[in-house]
């Protein structure tokens, strides 16, 4: 079964879920919240929602603190995942752009 990309961003989880999922508590989530290393979504309420990817960042950081890592240095590490990832795709995407085109006509002196 292929995962669904629009699933795994969809806010599902209550902060208590989400904490109990972690291992993490509210507090530790609200204050990576609050330092930029995650953006849980909202409903109409204000009510937190975490999704998958937000989970799998949440675990990420867990590894990065148990590396002795600031949230300085975490901050700056996921932002460079995320750009080598956008990178990465694009660069998939224009691979399969160039796979595709048919091949130039033979050169005739």
């Amino acid at each position: 079964m292929t995962p669904d990309p629009l699933r795994a961003r969809r806010g599902v989880y209550g902060i208590s879920v989400a904490a109990e999922l972690s291992g993490l508590d509210p507090q530790t989530l609200r204050l990576y919240e609050r330092r930029g290393l995650l953006n849980p979504a909202r409903t109409a309420g204000g009510t937190r929602r975490y999704s998958d990817n937000d989970l799998e960042i949440v675990q990420r950081i867990v590894e990065l603190v148990g590396s002795g890592i600031n949230i300085a240095g975490i901050a700056r590490i996921l932002e460079l995942e995320a750009n080598n990832a956008a990178l990465k795709e694009d660069n998939d995407r224009l691979r399969s752009t160039l796979d595709s085109r048919p091949p130039p006509p033979p050169h005739t002196s």
